[in-house]
């Protein structure tokens, strides 16, 4: 476990480089809706995140699965796009509505997933045993995650209770945001797979 440290902090990285903005833009949408006070339901929310993209970076990087790199890079667009419309549209939150959430947060966390693993399937290399450094990339994931979902409610914190905006203003804004660069995210990505 002496690499621990550093698949750990890949693994925060990874997921908190700005380059790489696409996650932080999904995890903000996910998460955008909800106040401190909701961190129960944004800790299950972004658990049921967590165990679709462990899956799924867990079976590509044990070459189990193999996906199409251009159709994920395509798809994780799309999942932003569409967490950010459901955020637009919806007025209430039912129990019913909530069970939804958390399906789609584990659905497209499988997508994510596979868009992790060709990162680290390129730090690993050739390395026989690689159980021990997914586990610290993966835990590395999640610390970067939880900055990301600690920053939002803190920012949704000063908007709604110091500016004092509105919690729907806020949801608007903040989602309406996302979803335009998300879609011109897709548009360009369609392009890249359409024109090869």
């Amino acid at each position: 476990m002496h690499d621990f440290p550093l698949y750990f902090e890949l693994g925060w990285q990874h997921i908190c480089d700005w380059q790489g903005y696409d996650h932080i833009l999904f995890v903000t949408a996910l998460c955008g809706v909800y106040l401190l006070a909701d961190w129960r339901k944004v800790l299950i929310l972004v658990t049921a995140f967590t165990i679709g993209h462990s899956l799924t970076l867990a079976l590509s990087a044990l070459n189990v699965l193999h996906i199409n790199t251009s159709l994920i890079e395509f798809l994780i667009p799309v999942t932003i796009v569409i967490t950010s419309f459901i955020n637009i549209t919806r007025k209430k939150r039912s129990p019913s509505t909530v069970k939804l959430t958390y399906a789609l947060a584990l659905f497209f966390g499988l997508i994510h997933g596979l868009g992790f693993s060709n990162y680290l399937k390129s730090l690993l290399g050739k390395s026989q045993n690689i159980v021990p450094q997914l586990f610290a990339f993966n835990i590395g994931l999640e610390f970067g995650q939880l900055l990301i979902v600690t920053v939002v409610l803190l920012l949704a914190f000063v908007m709604l209770n110091l500016m004092r905006i509105q919690r729907r203003e806020w949801t608007l804004f903040l989602s309406s945001a996302i979803f335009g660069i998300a879609l011109i995210m897709c548009i360009e990505r369609y392009q890249l797979i359409h024109f090869r």
